[in-house]
């Protein structure tokens, strides 16, 4: 893990934001202070950050639509801080692509610890590159029927026009792609996509598909019961 990586905070309160900024420098973590979301927007065309820390509440555009920016075009971490401890919000900030969510007032150790943890299992994530990346994404591409997940690019294609999907979207229909016909419960599903640290409601994977077969006119996605959900359709080509 390299502690150089430059670590965004996006927080209007600067005695928060400099409490968190003081505790990574601790750590040997670079950071880049911002006020709004749109200091964020400017500073990101330029010097894109290894990861994100967003308040949600923030003056101008607020944390939930500049985390659907920044997960629109890029995969990195985000980490979300918020007074808001209602269900629905947590959920919407992972619907939006948030990997974590916290909520204020939290300590600035636990924050860091998540830090550290989410850009762990994103460089894990990484360390896969080589030569040889071009082969490798090819043997790893995913056929469906009329559905195409390439997990090298995180790119997917239906009827081969390409689809916009947030990181969880992505995750989540990776882990149905890959296993066809099989019954997911809704607790299989959040420790697949949200891992076995999460303590929302089951809900978020409601929502969640709810988004892809919106995104996706047509995909053999059905709801199973008293149960929970499963893709339908052919067998998978890998």
């Amino acid at each position: 893990m390299n502690n150089n990586a430059v670590i965004a905070i996006v927080e209007d309160d600067e005695n928060i934001r400099h409490l968190v900024e003081a505790y990574l420098h601790k750590e040997n973590y670079r950071t880049v202070g911002l006020g709004s979301a749109e200091e964020a927007l400017e500073f990101w065309k330029s010097s894109p950050p290894k990861m994100w820390v967003l308040d949600i509440m923030l003056p101008g555009m607020d944390g939930y639509e500049l985390c659907r920016r920044i997960r629109d075009e890029a995969e990195v971490p985000i980490i979300m801080i918020s007074a808001k401890d209602n269900e629905v919000d947590k959920i919407l900030g992972f619907e939006l692509g948030s990997d974590d969510y916290l909520v204020k007032p939290f300590s600035p150790r636990e924050l860091v610890a998540r830090i550290k943890r989410q850009l762990e299992r994103w460089d894990k994530l990484g360390q896969d590159g080589g030569l040889d990346a071009g082969k490798r994404a090819e043997e790893m591409k995913i056929m469906l029927g009329r559905l195409q997940i390439m997990p090298e690019e995180r790119r997917v294609f239906w009827d081969k026009t390409e689809v916009e999907l947030t990181s969880k979207e992505f995750q989540m229909l990776k882990v149905f792609a890959e296993h066809p016909n099989r019954a997911f419960t809704r607790e299989e599903l959040l420790s697949y996509v949200w891992g076995d640290d999460y303590f929302g409601s089951d809900r978020a994977v409601d929502h969640l598909i709810k988004r892809m077969r919106k995104k996706i006119d047509g995909l053999p996605l059905e709801s199973v019961w008293g149960h929970g959900y499963r893709m339908r359709e052919g067998q998978v080509q890998v």
